[in-house]
């Protein structure tokens, strides 16, 4: 009985095979059409994407110049798998304001900050309309992206030497009409060795007139924009929450990005207090911390003379800005102007004020 099924097995299994190298025979000569028909159904279906978002959506019709500037802008996919809307946030990057850094706790909301502002440079240049109440994006040649923790088994690649590979190829290829996101750099190996090839990565990045922007954790990068200040900070705010015992604090995300950099420190500690791990390895890494902490040279500070050029360069790029895209009446020309004289004075040093505090 089982030869006998075998048999037919075999018999179903060499007409099956022959009907299918019929079926392709014939197939192959109408190949042309089909791929033909395939490109009609994909553009088809794209074409309605672009209906459906754009009248049944609250998004809006990108604008292109020299600026990437989108007014409260959200995640589109995170839209659609969260319970809620997605937490707007604001953009704005210009030639005299081209490299952002951006900082905040983790899980604060920063990798999917960056890769929004990726997903809508895409959907505008392919003629979507984007989410958000307003936008305009300078048209990039290419978007480069470095994101992501993970090595590579197949090319016996580290993670820290996949990541050198791949600001490597963003270094090399980058041009003034690039824009390039980069998360996390640096973070497969040392702290002290991840800073300086951030820092050294980034004042390369800073001779080009790309749009970056760049998240991390190492906040003695964010004092660079003491020497550049085509450099902006930005961090994601989070709030502090007594828990219902009231002996300990956890961190409340707002996902909410504001202008200078975090002051949160020992977020790591807190987000490792929420998990699993024993309370007494939390304390020991707490007295560790406290004591790395004391040993920590002095940061780079501002001076009142560094502070006067980077409020004049500001000045001159706004007024180059405001010379190519102006489209404001007299009248209201002169009140913004008039508002970026008071931004300006309040922005330079006053004799006889501490800086340290200003």
């Amino acid at each position: 009985m089982l030869i006998v099924q075998h048999y037919l097995m075999a018999s179903f299994l060499q007409n099956l095979q022959r009907i299918v190298c019929k079926l392709l025979n014939e197939i192959y000569e109408h190949i042309h059409c089909l791929y033909k028909l395939s490109d009609i159904v994909s553009m088809l279906d794209m074409l309605l994407s672009f209906a459906h978002a754009c009248t049944l959506s609250d998004y809006v019709r990108p604008e292109f110049t020299d600026t990437l500037a989108i007014k409260q802008g959200w995640h589109p996919i995170l839209e659609k798998i969260a319970m809620e809307k997605p937490v707007s946030n604001n953009t704005y990057l210009t030639e005299g304001n081209n490299f952002v850094i951006i900082t905040g706790p983790n899980m604060s909301g920063k990798s999917t900050y960056l890769k929004q502002i990726a997903l809508c440079q895409i959907m505008a240049q392919i003629g979507s309309y984007v989410p958000a109440e307003y936008c305009s994006f300078r048209i990039a040649e290419q978007i480069f992206t470095r994101i992501g923790m993970d090595d590579d088994i197949e090319t016996n690649a580290s993670t820290f030497m996949k990541e050198m590979k791949e600001i490597t190829y963003i270094i090399q290829n980058a041009n003034d009409k690039s824009l390039i996101i980069i998360d996390e750099l640096g973070r497969g190996t040392s702290a002290e060795e991840g800073i300086g090839i951030c820092y050294a990565a980034c004042e390369y990045l800073l001779n080009l007139k790309a749009f970056t922007l760049f998240a991390t954790h190492f906040l003695e990068l964010c004092h660079i924009d003491a020497l550049y200040p085509n450099v902006e900070n930005y961090h994601f705010e989070v709030q502090h929450v007594r828990s219902s015992a009231g002996n300990k604090e956890k961190i409340a995300y707002t996902y909410t990005l504001s202008k200078g950099y975090t002051e949160e420190k020992n977020y790591g500690l807190k987000a490792a207090e929420v998990s699993s791990l024993p309370s007494s390895i939390i304390l020991d890494a707490k007295e560790i911390t406290n004591h790395i902490a004391k040993q920590i040279l002095h940061r780079q500070k501002s001076t009142p003379e560094m502070m006067k050029q980077r409020a004049a360069y500001q000045l001159a790029m706004r007024l180059v800005q405001t010379a190519r895209n102006s489209r404001l009446d007299p009248d209201s020309l002169r009140v913004y102007l008039k508002a970026l004289k008071k931004k300006y004075e309040a922005s330079c040093p006053t004799p006889g004020k501490n800086y340290e505090q200003q």
